[in-house]
């Protein structure tokens, strides 16, 4: 395990090269046989791009000397108002008349509660204004995006390469680029490209903004064929966009960027790979970078020494090392779960299903696979086709379920409802597919197939306050027990939505007064808006998990969904519906002159021909609400989420030392000698009655390499056993996780023993039940 976690960290810090001693401080190496640092000549196009951008920047800059310099207010977020000039005051002078040390903390600045917007720009009308640092999430992405550029900037003088894009990313950053004559990114490039980038960092250039047409971009970046597809493709005729420039690169951006190159103080290469080009395997195979900055080298420390405590911790090495899973070639994507791993996976499900017996689920099963006509009729074809595993049969088309929401739509609408019988909560933990891109795979956090602890409720308006509420509560003990903490957002409409604004502020509204009695009923549980993230058909609240090294997961969703209902038709029979039918049930009703012909059933598949083919016409024809029904609210909701992701995060959180609940090492037994492996059998017997996983070391090794096996391998307990254990029926017991009772202690009598077990079990306790005993005098 050691090993390899080391050989992890060295790919993540930097190649595995060591430095020698003798090499400059503070300055990468660069390797002799790297060939020259830059080329030289450099490439005809940098000149040519510059030369075009200073003719259009001074354009740029003499309209905006022709613009009206009124009198503007910036309001602070203390409520201070500074006076200003349009086009001509900008967030740097604000932070600075403040204070320097201000100005050179903040990354950039948000404009009204939501634009970004360059320290160095000037603002153009009154507005509220903050400061943004590093420490803020879109403060990091901003550096990091900057720090991208500057990796471009490197990357175009050492390889005359075609640029392709560079975002920021959860951990940093990359840049894809394609090199002349398809040429390899090598890891002796690493080094060079990081004295470049000192050499930038050192030189202070300037982030500049040009505002460009499209048929500017396509002159400038003519010698680019990457670009000039983004143009063509994103761009839209008559339009204008952003480019930014520092030093001699000029890249097409929205921006914003830090003001100069020398805020990035702190920068590293940290691996390197082949992609392809909008991550499609029928366009070229191009080269990725990816890279980490910081304003600072002890961020840079810090975060080096965090990859090493996540190295130990990766969930695949976990996996390997105690047997829990593992993926074969012939199925990618989709875990082969091992019998120890299956133990964890089990006792996760077996925590919610009590839960839900305990807040009123009722569990179903669906099938696996559906005809596409469903996904149609819910709307997930248009939006999710790419996604899914589509497959003929009998000359149509059917679809691997990617999620259940259809499926518990259908089983609401099967057959008449009443209001009496909501909220109804559906539970379902079906096998899903998602067909992720090849390269996307990662372990267990990404995969093909997989379960989620998925479930639906259908329920009144007025009940969904209270509905959010109990799951906010399944949320905190859930996460609570297991010592992770959670963040709050609220994703908003789209800008591909389904159904009706009015209904989507309605529902928006319904979460955010639910959010905000729970902020106010827990201290510290503020919530975010996470504009236009919503899903197609509602808005949702996204909770992100932090775990023991604050990272964040993406595990638990709860989504308000009025557009399913209206899809499928969902109604219920209403109080008042019901008042009325009886009423009505109470006079006789006319006899009519004639019958009429039945109407044909709206549920069922209606097929007509066409050019003597048969066409088949969708699921259910959608209808109007029947006269005293109404339409239910449908809320997606999962707490772990992906059972195969939930393990994943739990395995690093818990760096693969498992709650006794859940462990699938439970108890070694060891006797001290062959003369007792019958008691030790027999306490194993006794162990195994109660459900808990046992083994008994029945090898030839010493005593203290047995016991420091079964601390290798995770054992919760480790019961030593003796003449003294079995004469008497006892124990000599060693916790894990306390070091107090590594050496041998007083002995328990087993029956206690195994009744403290049992207890720690159904409380699911991290603590030691077994406290350190002193030999009476």
């Amino acid at each position: 395990m050691e090993k390899v976690a080391e050989t992890l960290q060295k790919v993540a810090i930097g190649g595995g090269d060591k430095k020698s001693k003798k090499e400059k401080k503070g300055a990468p190496a660069v390797d002799a046989d790297a060939g020259p640092l830059e080329m030289n000549p450099a490439p005809a196009f940098l000149q040519e791009r510059l030369d075009l951008f200073d003719r259009l920047y001074k354009e740029q800059q003499e309209e905006l000397a022709k613009k009206p310099r009124e009198d503007i207010t910036i309001t602070m977020p203390d409520g201070t108002v500074k006076p200003g000039k349009a086009y001509e005051t900008t967030p740097a002078e604000i932070a600075k008349g403040i204070s320097n040390s201000l100005f050179k903390r903040t990354v950039v600045a948000r404009v009204d509660g939501e634009t970004l917007w360059d320290l160095e720009r000037p603002l153009e009308k009154s507005c509220k204004l903050e400061l943004l640092d590093f420490n803020d999430d879109q403060g990091k992405f901003v550096f990091w995006h900057s720090s991208a550029h500057i990796l471009g900037e490197a990357c175009e003088r050492r390889f005359g390469c075609s640029l392709c894009i560079g975002p920021p990313v959860d951990n940093g950053f990359y840049y894809e680029m394609a090199l002349p004559g398809g040429a390899a990114v090598h890891a002796h490039d690493w080094a060079p490209l990081e004295t470049i980038v000192s050499k930038i960092v050192k030189e202070k250039q300037p982030f500049q903004r040009l505002e460009m047409s499209k048929e500017d971009l396509l002159k400038m970046f003519a010698y680019n064929p990457y670009k000039v597809h983004i143009i063509k493709d994103k761009i839209q005729d008559g339009t204008r966009t952003t480019v930014y420039r520092n030093g001699p690169l000029i890249d097409l951006c929205r921006g914003p960027h830090v003001p100069d190159t020398s805020r990035i103080e702190a920068f590293a290469i940290m691996k390197n790979s082949a992609s392809y080009f909008l991550g499609d395997a029928n366009n070229d195979s191009l080269q990725r970078i990816y890279g980490v900055s910081f304003p600072d080298k002890k961020q840079m420390a810090a975060h080096k020494k965090f990859l090493e405590e996540a190295a130990k911790r990766d969930h695949r090495l976990i996996g390997k090392q105690q047997e829990l899973f593992y993926f074969e070639e012939c199925s990618p994507g989709s875990a082969m779960w091992l019998p120890h791993g299956m133990r964890i996976n089990n006792a996760i499900m077996e925590y919610i299903r009590e839960e839900y017996w305990n807040r009123g689920y009722d569990e179903v099963m669906t099938p696996n696979m559906f005809n596409v006509s469903l996904w149609e009729q819910s709307g997930h074809l248009a939006h999710y086709k790419d996604d899914m595993f589509l497959l003929d049969v009998d000359k149509e088309q059917f679809g691997l379920k990617p999620m259940n929401c259809p499926a518990h739509a259908m089983m609401f609408r099967h057959r008449e409802r009443s209001h009496k019988e909501l909220p109804l909560r559906l539970a379902d933990f079906g096998v899903l597919h998602r067909n992720e891109a090849s390269g996307a795979l990662s372990g267990l956090t990404r995969v093909r197939r997989f379960q989620q602890d998925d479930a639906h409720i259908f329920c009144r308006e007025d009940q969904i306050k209270e509905e959010v509420a109990d799951l906010f509560d399944f949320m905190s003990s859930f996460y609570g027990m297991l010592g992770l903490t959670f963040k709050l957002k609220l994703s908003t409409r789209p800008d591909k939505y389904m159904g009706e604004i009015e209904t989507w502020d309605r529902a928006e509204a319904r979460l955010k007064e639910a959010l905000d009695e729970f902020a106010a009923a827990n201290a510290g549980a503020a919530w975010e808006l996470n504009p236009g993230d919503g899903a197609f058909y509602g808005p949702k609240i996204d909770i992100a998990v932090l775990d023991c090294l604050h990272r964040s997961w993406q595990c638990a969703t709860i989504q308000l969904d009025f557009q399913q209902p209206i899809n499928f038709s969902l109604e219920y029979q209403t109080a008042e519906g019901a008042q009325k039918d009886k009423a009505d049930a109470a006079e006789p009703a006319p006899a009519p002159a004639s019958a009429p012909a039945p109407a044909p059933a709206v549920d069922d598949a209606v097929d007509e021909k066409k050019d003597g083919k048969e066409k088949k016409k969708p699921l259910l024809i959608k209808k109007a609400l029947s006269p005293g029904c109404a339409r239910p609210v449908m809320i997606h909701r999962a707490m772990a989420g992906s059972i195969e992701r939930f393990t994943a995060i739990l395995a690093e959180h818990f760096a693969g030392k498992w709650p006794f609940w859940m462990s699938p090492r439970q108890i070694m037994v060891i006797p001290v000698g062959m003369g007792f492996l019958g008691y030790a059998k027999e306490v194993a017997a006794l162990s195994k009655k109660e459900r808990f996983h046992v083994d008994v070391d029945s090898s030839g090794n010493t005593l203290q390499k047995k016991i420091r096996n079964a601390q290798l391998a995770q054992y919760n307990f480790v019961f030593v056993v003796g003449d003294d254990e079995m004469r008497n029926r006892k124990v000599n017991i060693r916790y894990r996780d306390d070091t107090s009772t590594q050496a041998r202690d007083v002995p328990y009598d087993l029956d206690e023993a195994v009744e403290k077990l049992r207890k720690l079990k159904a409380d699911r306790g991290i603590y030691n039940p077994f406290p350190h005993k002193k030999e009476k005098a």
